[in-house]
């Protein structure tokens, strides 16, 4: 299981993602500036002479410090072009890593990636490691040659991707992201000695040009006086069969769709398989589900979700089918391009109530996206590919 929790921290987006978009000091979890997405956006950022991903331009200013706040400045140490590692697919996912050298904890109060160049980067996920797993990535980063390691199902780095209930992201960018700057209550820990594992996908759709990425994040001293903010992932299952008219094709067969999968990104394609342990067998069809029980008492404050480019619509509701149901998140459109969160009044759980996440993809839309020009229909389950597909939920929450 441990495979599809790494994977499970991603995503998209996903992949992909963790901000919403309310005042500072309010009860909700990000400020209302912030651009309601995963993470971050060309509306903000630093100069960090990165801004187009070829080692010059500038990027645009970050939303001023509030008291108390510094800015830190992390980048990669080179320019790395993207190629398909197993010589087949069109995706990559790298990994850098980047050390914040901090000598004190820290509360990361907001965060700004950004990409370098925005053609071939199809979503980033910043991953805390611990001290205590700062020499496994070490290993990692030096296991390879040029710039970071391949990374296809989460960072492969022990103590950087454990759990689902408490996620170690520490922010994300997908498509319509912009800087985010958490509420003036809250804050992300990273202890003194961590280090941060960026990783990239990038969509060899748009090409092979090579990227440099940034991230700026926003540090407060590890004694304030904040609410520690997590993230909960809700991941659900993909099971989407070819349409009847191509059922004869060669990847129609799930089976034969998987084991494609397995040779473009190895065995984090078995998220696909450890999916049905996680939220029960389904049955294949366009909708899918995952319901999960809160361990402990939760407040949700803010929500999103992720799916790829046959995504229809998704939905998070807390404690469906009672008199105490209420919805999260509910995306009756899903637009690929503005991934960002939204926040939620503040929503109490208490220990033995329940999260699902329910998701709608379509195929007809391969008939309509350029990216599946081409592309017959396949079976199509969860994986990492950009024409693959996901149906993920995040929730941002605070624990007593």
């Amino acid at each position: 299981m441990s495979r599809l929790l790494r994977r499970a921290a991603v995503l998209a987006g996903a992949a992909v993602l963790l901000t919403g978009c309310q005042t500072a000091g309010s009860t909700d979890a990000v400020d209302e500036a912030a651009s309601g997405s995963p993470a971050t956006s060309p509306s903000g950022g630093a100069e960090t002479g990165h801004g187009d991903g070829h080692g010059g331009g500038t990027a645009p200013a970050s939303r001023p410090l509030r008291d108390g706040e510094r800015f830190l400045d992390l980048a990669m140490d080179a320019a790395y072009t993207p190629s398909a590692p197993t010589g087949k697919g069109t995706d990559d996912y790298r990994c850098f890593l980047l050390d914040p050298e901090l000598d004190e904890d820290a509360f990361i109060t907001g965060l700004d990636v950004l990409p370098g160049n925005r053609d071939v980067v199809h979503h980033v996920i910043l991953f805390r490691v611990p001290p205590e797993s700062t020499g496994s990535a070490v290993a990692m980063d030096m296991g390879e040659a040029g710039p970071g390691w391949t990374c296809f199902g989460g960072s492969g780095v022990g103590g950087a991707g454990a759990a689902l209930d408490d996620a170690p992201w520490l922010g994300a960018w997908a498509p319509g992201g912009g800087d985010q700057v958490l509420a003036g209550d809250v804050g992300i820990p990273l202890e003194a000695g961590s280090q941060v594992v960026m990783q990239v996908h990038y969509n060899l759709l748009a090409g092979q040009q090579p990227d440099t990425t940034a991230t700026r994040l926003r540090l407060a001293d590890g004694d304030a006086d904040l609410a520690e903010l997590d993230t909960m992932l809700l991941p659900a299952p993909v099971e989407l069969p070819c349409r009847p008219r191509y059922d004869d094709g060669g990847l129609c067969d799930r089976d034969d769709s998987l084991a494609d999968a397995q040779e473009r990104f190895g065995m984090a394609a078995q998220t696909a398989n450890y999916l049905h342990l996680l939220c029960g067998r389904q049955e294949p069809g366009p909708v899918q589900r995952c319901r999960r029980t809160v361990d402990e008492p939760t407040t949700v404050r803010a929500a999103a979700g992720h799916m790829h480019l046959l995504g229809r619509e998704i939905r998070i509701e807390a404690n469906p089918g009672t008199p105490r149901a209420r919805t999260l998140l509910d995306i009756g459109t899903w637009d690929f391009d503005d991934q960002g969160a939204k926040p939620v009044r503040p929503a109490r759980l208490r220990a033995g109530d329940t999260v699902e996440v329910t998701c709608r993809h379509d195929q007809s839309l391969r008939d309509v996206l350029p990216a599946f020009e081409g592309q017959p229909d396949r079976y199509v389950v969860w994986g990492d590919g950009t024409t693959d597909e996901m149906c993920l939920g995040m929730l941002m929450v605070t624990r007593p």
